[in-house]
């Protein structure tokens, strides 16, 4: 088995030019390697500093105490100590959570780049992730978040499905869907979703907690995250990484165009349809759990695809991976440098991500320029 770099060529004519790849095992190696560390990194650091020692006694006496001491008096996470209260409790499903919920984000932006066949397409761009966040606003503002616990995310993903499908039919002429289109597209309803989120938190400041939670949604952040958000997403994310897996060729397919992959027999409405619902689910679901994060889903599929190449078998792991890393990576930075300032993750991603879509713009419109 070849583990060094070797040169291929991308798949497509869309901004998929060629590049150096390393073998994705390898990649994928690394990324686990780093995403371990930098969570470990992140449990470790806060206004109340806990050394790696015992961080690691604490995860370890919780993951591998003995069977038999189970359901005893024996504590199964060690004695009740602050430490234990602040890295069981706080730190750790906050730093999951931040790893599910980049999963998702990148996950999400790799399918939708790789059905439009254009590094510059993501939730953010296309306003998906701004219709899961007006989705889980209309439900904090008229009181169904509080009910039930599954209605916030289900009205984020009907918000993120309802933007999808609205941007993809402005854009499709004739059976195609031009990038510039779809951008457009993506733009004017990305700017429709903020205004009316912004609409309803100025008819929700008479109530303060209610406007407060809002703006919580539409800036983004992990704060408060628990292990009841971490069992909300997780399902949610194996399932729909299991589900886009088993399309990974017809999405290879689609990278050389849909009458090519309807020639090799992909049913390519079919395949659309169940793969937009996919990132439909999986944005909105992480827009329930950390409110709205953008750039995520642009990013990271992005430099996979220059790591380990656009073959979508590896791509799409590698992705989940990527954002895991690069979102918990922003929030441990976010707790580090701005912790007395209480700025939203949201803002921390969109400054690290707009300077990346504008360089992958430029970069498009010179790869158009010379063909």
């Amino acid at each position: 088995m070849k583990f060094g770099s070797e040169k291929a060529a991308s798949i497509g004519n869309n901004g998929f030019t060629e590049y150096t790849q390393a073998h994705p095992l390898l990649v994928g190696a690394i990324t686990i390697g780093l995403l371990l560390t930098v969570m470990s990194i992140s449990i470790s650091v806060g206004p109340a500093a806990i050394g790696w020692g015992e961080v690691f006694s604490l995860l370890r006496n919780a993951l591998f105490q003995p069977l038999a001491e189970v359901g005893s008096d024996i504590d199964p996470i060690g004695a009740d100590t602050w430490q234990k209260t602040i890295v069981w409790e706080l730190r750790l499903p906050r730093v999951i959570c931040a790893a599910l919920v980049g999963a998702a984000l990148a996950l999400s932006g790799a399918i939708l780049q790789g059905l439009f066949r254009n590094p510059l397409a993501s939730p953010s761009v296309l306003g998906v992730s701004s219709g899961a966040t007006l989705g889980a606003v209309m439900a904090i503002f008229f009181g169904l978040a509080a009910t039930i616990a599954w209605i916030l995310p289900i009205f984020a993903f009907a918000g993120a499905l309802v933007t999808l499908f609205v941007v993809y039919a402005i854009a499709t002429q004739r059976g195609r869907t031009p990038i510039t289109t779809l951008l457009l597209s993506g733009i004017a309803v990305n700017a429709f979703n903020i205004a009316m989120s912004s609409f309803v938190l100025a008819l929700a400041m008479d109530s303060w907690e209610v406007g407060r939670t809002i703006v919580y949604w539409t800036m983004g952040g992990l704060d408060g995250r628990t292990w009841d958000h971490v069992l909300l997403i997780a399902p949610v994310l194996l399932a729909g990484l299991a589900v886009i897996l088993a399309y990974e060729r017809d999405l290879d397919a689609l990278l050389m165009g849909e009458i090519h992959a309807a020639a090799v027999g992909v049913d390519v409405t079919r395949v659309r349809i169940i793969l937009l619902i996919c990132a439909a689910v999986l944005t909105g679901v992480a827009v329930a759990i950390s409110g709205g994060i953008a750039f995520i889903g642009l990013v990271v599929p992005h430099i996979v695809r220059l790591l380990a190449g656009p073959h979508h078998r590896a791509l799409l792991p590698l992705s989940a991976l990527g954002g895991a890393l690069i979102l918990v990576a922003a929030d441990l930075l976010l707790r580090g440098l701005f912790q007395e300032h209480n700025i939203p993750l949201g803002v921390v991603t969109a400054a690290m991500g707009a300077p990346f879509f504008l360089f992958l713009l430029l970069r498009q419109q010179d790869s158009t320029r010379a063909s």
